[in-house]
């Protein structure tokens, strides 16, 4: 199973289309990128091990392994990326503006129920994150 997520940066927020094996599974929204700056900026572009993770707050979601500078890289539920972010990565249906969209429970719970059973039969799953052909960092 092959994750992409390419993304497109503005100043205001990053949006992203989340692939599986070549296929669109949904949009994902994050904070804009500040230099890798903890909790202000989204995470450098890579590839990152993906494990299943649970907390009170989040519930079931997903963790972004071996960031570089940063811990608890998640993909968890939000709707707007400055409000409800601290870095992490929310999958969405419908992108509303610039690090912002809708129906984010249902986009994850879709992405879930798609990698959680690899991930409880033992296989290893890697999300690659890039930038889009037109969606280069502003400077």
């Amino acid at each position: 199973m092959k994750l992409e997520l390419i993304r497109t940066y503005y100043p205001d927020g990053v949006n992203g289309e989340l692939l599986i094996d070549g296929v669109k599974v949904c949009n994902t929204i994050e904070l804009p990128w500040k230099e890798n700056q903890s909790r202000v900026s989204c995470i450098p572009e890579g590839k990152y091990e993906l494990t299943k993770r649970y907390s009170q707050r989040f519930k079931w979601h997903l963790l972004l392994n071996n960031v570089v500078n940063r811990s608890y890289i998640l993909i968890h539920a939000f709707n707007d990326a400055v409000k409800e972010s601290k870095g992490c990565i929310a999958p969405v249906f419908v992108l509303t503006g610039n690090g912002k969209g809708i129906r984010s429970r249902a986009a994850l719970q879709l992405l879930l129920s798609i990698v959680y059973p690899e991930l409880e039969n033992g296989k290893q799953i890697f999300i690659t994150i890039k930038k889009a052909a037109n969606g280069n960092k502003p400077k």
